[in-house]
């Protein structure tokens, strides 16, 4: 069965029932989904078991943003008045205009529920002082963590972004044993602390949480900030219009299981036709949650565009993913899936003949991209011959991806460098 695999067995007919309840009241408190049931000729009775999602109608995040721009703030979806709302966060997306996310206090309650869950799997305990390292202000990677780590009882310590001198106070003073940060900024401030003459692994850390981006997956880029630090990495993932946090890396597991608990159904999908895909070792498709009880802006079969593989199962059946981009990221080259992420992690390889930085160079916005994949890398501190050193990632992205690139080297320190999500991409001139 496709959707019940990512739920323990024992919660399937609970979360079935919750659902249920859900989407019966559903068209009566959300115009958004009155339409779209409507116009897809469904209705709540079609769902009877978890199985029967695949004939709901998928929810699209442009959806979302037409929603809210017809009925001004969070949309004809929100389900409850603004009086219901606690608190509103936000996600830009591409576009670069806030997405607002509602939530009321159960909401809040919810999610706070499910990011302890994963905080927990990936090794938190009432130990560890954290230092938080991601935006404290719209971004779900920030208050929602706050609360889980105080649901947790470890010592959070909220240094947010563009604060690199107190995160390095932080960790002279205060006994830091863990970050949590974008795996953007975890490589970010270990440069940072070079740049001061210190050695990032001088400072004790025993744990790196990272999320927000894919990166924390890539096998290069996490031994790189493994190696940096000198404490293992675990990653989270989630969804600022589902959950801050509803996948969660165990130490060791080889990959992050669902943690979202009875609160969100997961179901994976093929891209192209929507089809569900058994979440078997090896597959590969896109995120699809439906949000169980939700109040303010509840979701139905909403595609997150996160592209994932399953890379095993735990001893209890529970799949095993890693984020391997998003299909919005991605870009075609003669008919080839490349993903800039991938393209990096490559390029992290060759450490430290090059620092890992990089920019793909688009003449046009993607998806479509004509040979040569222009790439910017910055060499490193022992590059060795420069000329021989681009020929070598030409032709590691030749064959580990399948297209022709042109690299060109420029210096340390030129390419963007991000204390939040890193931009791999950039239009020419």
């Amino acid at each position: 069965m496709v959707t019940p695999s990512f739920i323990a067995p024992e919660d399937c007919d609970a979360v079935a029932e919750l659902l249920r309840a859900q989407l019966e009241g559903l068209p009566a408190r959300s115009p958004l989904y009155a339409d779209l049931f409507a116009e897809h000729g469904v209705t709540p009775a079609a769902f009877s078991s978890l199985e029967d999602l695949r004939k709901l109608p998928f929810t699209s995040k442009q959806m979302l943003r037409d929603s809210q721009a017809a009925a001004p703030p969070l949309g004809r979806h929100a389900g409850v008045p603004m009086s219901e709302i606690v608190r509103v966060h936000a996600s830009t997306g591409t576009t670069g205009r806030p997405s607002w996310v509602g939530v009321t206090r159960r909401d809040a309650a919810a999610w706070t529920d499910m990011v302890a869950r994963a905080f927990r799997t990936m090794g938190a305990t009432r130990e560890d002082v954290v230092l938080h390292g991601a935006g404290l202000t719209l971004f779900v990677g920030g208050l929602p963590i706050r609360d889980a780590l105080e649901r947790i009882g470890s010592t959070m310590v909220p240094i947010g972004t563009g604060a690199s001198e107190k995160a390095v106070l932080a960790l002279e003073t205060l006994g830091v044993t863990a970050l949590h940060s974008t795996p953007s900024y975890a490589r970010y401030l270990a440069e940072h602390l070079r740049s001061l003459g210190r050695d990032p692994k001088e400072f004790g850390l025993r744990k790196i949480f990272v999320g927000g981006e894919p990166g924390g997956g890539e096998p290069a880029f996490r031994a790189h900030v493994e190696q940096e630090w000198g404490a293992p990495v675990t990653e989270g993932l989630g969804n600022a219009d589902m959950a801050p946090v509803l996948f969660g890396e165990a130490p060791g597991s080889g990959g992050m299981r669902f943690t979202g608990g009875r609160h969100v159904v997961v179901e994976l999908i093929d891209p192209e036709s929507g089809e569900p895909i058994d979440a078997e070792p090896g597959a590969s498709g896109e995120l699809v949650y439906t949000s169980v009880d939700r109040e303010c802006c509840p979701l139905v079969r909403f595609r997150t565009r996160d592209r994932v593989v399953v890379t095993g199962l735990t001893t209890d059946g529970a799949p095993l993913i890693r984020c391997i981009g998003r299909t919005d990221d991605m870009l075609i080259v003669l008919g080839v899936n490349v993903f800039p992420s991938a393209v990096r992690d490559l390029v992290q390889t060759l450490h430290p003949r090059t620092t890992g930085a990089v920019q793909i160079v688009l003449p046009e916005p993607g998806p479509r991209v004509e040979p040569p994949l222009c790439v910017e890398v910055e060499w490193g501190e022992q590059p060795g011959e420069r000329d021989q050193l681009s020929r070598e990632i030409e032709g590691l992205i030749r064959t580990r991806l399948s297209v022709r690139a042109a690299v060109s080297l420029v210096p340390p320190g030129s390419l963007e460098r991000s204390e939040m999500k890193s931009r791999l991409t950039r239009l020419a001139g």
